[in-house]
C-alpha cells in the first residue's frame, strides 16, 4: 500500500467521525495559537527594550559611580559619589577615541507653575547631551555652552511635565518655580527656554517626566550634595565614542584616567558599554519569550494525550477493520503508517488553524495598553515554525503507541472481537 493510499483511508477513518476529530485537534489549536502568541508577546517586549537602549545614541558608553560599604554590606552600584563634572571635562578633552560626552546630574523636587504643583525628575546636564542621547527640543531651544557657563536659571521641560504644568498653554517664556535641596532654600525662579520631544517610557522611567537645567545651575542652587573630596558630583557620564570599533579602546583609556584622577587602586567607577545593556536586555527578554513559550507548551502536551486517547478509542472500535485487513494482506507496517498518517493529519491541521489563531491574536493585542504600558507584539518565522514542527512531533510521538497497538493486533483475535 503506496502512501497517498494510506493518506485517503487516514482521511476517511477521521471524516467518519467529524465532531470527535474536531474536538481532538482542538487541544493542538488552543496550544499552537498560545505559543505564538504569548511568543510574540516576548518578542514584542524584547524589541521595544533594545530599540529604547539604541534610541538612547549610538556607541555610548555610561560612566556610574561605584559601590559603598555600610555596616560591611554593599549599597549596590551607583551608590557611591564619586564622579564630578571635572571628570567628564577631562574625559573629553584627554581621551583620544571620545568624540562627544555628556556628564548628568539630578535630584527630585517640587516644580510649581501658578496654583499647580508637582514633583519631577530635575536633570542637570550640557548642551551636548542632545546629540550624545539624541534627545532634542521639540519647542524652543535647549541651553548653550554660554547659559553653562554664566549659571544660567533658564529650564527646558520633558513633554510630559510641560503638559502637566501648562496644559495647552506654551510653556516657553514663561517662568517656573523649582524647589531645591539646599537648607533654607524656598526655591528658584527659571525661565522656560524649550520643550523636548515626546521620548516615551521606558524601564527606567518616563523620560518626558523631567526638566533639564544646566549641571551647573543645578550644582551651584539646588543641589548640595558632594563628593569625598568636596567637589559637585554627577551621577553619570554619558561617553560618545567615536567609532563602534573602539569602544574596548575606550573604556581602557577612561578607566586609566579616572584612575589616575581618583588615585585609587581599586576602581572607584564602573564603565559599561551600550553594547553590555543590549546583550544583557537580550538575554533576559530571551528567558521571558522561552519561560512564555515554554508555558503555553504544556497546552501541546495536553492537546497530544487527547490525539493519543482518542487514537486508542480509534483502534478499539476498528479491530475488525484490522482483522480484515490483515486477513486479506495488509501488512504490519501499513496498519502502522495508517494510524500514524491519521494522528499526523490531526496535529497538523490543528497546528495550522492554531497559528491563524495566533497571529490572529498577536495582531489584536498588539497596541493594547496595559498596566500603564502599550504591548507590542512581533510575529516570527520562527514561532510559526517551531510552532508548526512541535505539533507535528506531538501528533507523532503520541500516535505511535495507538499506532503501534493496532498494528499488533493478531488477525484471527481481531476478527473474533465484538
Amino acid at each position: 500500500m503506496n502512501g497517498l493510499e494510506s493518506l485517503r483511508i487516514a482521511l476517511s477513518g477521521l471524516s467518519a467521525n467529524k465532531l470527535r476529530s474536531t474536538l481532538t485537534m482542538l487541544g493542538i489549536v488552543i496550544g499552537v495559537g498560545a505559543v505564538i502568541a504569548l511568543m510574540s508577546v516576548g518578542k514584542g517586549a524584547e524589541a521595544t527594550v533594545l530599540g529604547q537602549i539604541r534610541g538612547m545614541g549610538t556607541n555610548l558608553l555610561f560612566v556610574t559611580p561605584g559601590t559603598t560599604q555600610q555596616g560591611g554590606i554593599g549599597q549596590g552600584a551607583g551608590s557611591a559619589t564619586t564622579l564630578t563634572y571635572e571628570d567628564a571635562q577631562a574625559i573629553g578633552a584627554s581621551v583620544p577615541t571620545v568624540a562627544m560626552v555628556a556628564p548628568e546630574a539630578y535630584i527630585g523636587a517640587q516644580v510649581v507653575f501658578g496654583p499647580t504643583n508637582i514633583r519631577t525628575r530635575i536633570v542637570g546636564t550640557t548642551p551636548e547631551y542632545q546629540e550624545v542621547r539624541n534627545f532634542r527640543p521639540a519647542a524652543g531651544e535647549f541651553f548653550s555652552q554660554l547659559q553653562i557657563d554664566g549659571r544660567s536659571q533658564v529650564a527646558v521641560l520633558g513633554s510630559y511635565t510641560a503638559q502637566q504644568l501648562f496644559g495647552a498653554t506654551n510653556p516657553v517664556g514663561q517662568s517656573v518655580r523649582i524647589a531645591g535641596m539646599m537648607p533654607g532654600s524656598t526655591g528658584f525662579s527659571f525661565r522656560v527656554i524649550g520643550v523636548m520631544e515626546t521620548k516615551g517610557t521606558q524601564a527606567t522611567g518616563n523620560q518626558d517626566d523631567v526638566v533639564f537645567v544646566p549641571i551647573t545651575t543645578l550644582q551651584q542652587f539646588l543641589n548640595a550634595q558632594r563628593t569625598a573630596t568636596g567637589a559637585r558630583n554627577v551621577s553619570t557620564i554619558y561617553v560618545q565614542v567615536a567609532d563602534e570599533k573602539l569602544m574596548d579602546q575606550a573604556v581602557q583609556q577612561i578607566g586609566d584616567l579616572l584612575r589616575e584622577r581618583h588615585r585609587v587602586v581599586q576602581d572607584d567607577f564602573l564603565v559599561r558599554s551600550q553594547e553590555d545593556m543590549l546583550q544583557t536586555a537580550s538575554e533576559v527578554t530571551g528567558v521571558m519569550t522561552l519561560l512564555l513559550g515554554a508555558i503555553a507548551g504544556i497546552s501541546l502536551v495536553v492537546g497530544g494525550i487527547g490525539i493519543m486517547n482518542i487514537m486508542l478509542v480509534s483502534v478499539t472500535e476498528r479491530t475488525r477493520e484490522i482483522g480484515i485487513r490483515k486477513a486479506v494482506g495488509a501488512r504490519r507496517k501499513d496498519i502502522l503508517l495508517q494510524f500514524l498518517i491519521e494522528s499526523a493529519v490531526l496535529s497538523v491541521l490543528g497546528g495550522a488553524a492554531g497559528i491563524v489563531i495566533g497571529v490572529g491574536i498577536a495582531e489584536a493585542i498588539s497596541g493594547v495598553t496595559l498596566a500603564g504600558q502599550k504591548l507590542t507584539t512581533v510575529v516570527t518565522p520562527e514561532a510559526v515554525l517551531l510552532a508548526c514542527g512541535v505539533s507535528a512531533a506531538v501528533g507523532l510521538f503520541f500516535g505511535i503507541y495507538p499506532a503501534n497497538r493496532a498494528s499488533g493486533l493478531h488477525p484471527i483475535e481481531a476478527l473474533r472481537y465484538e
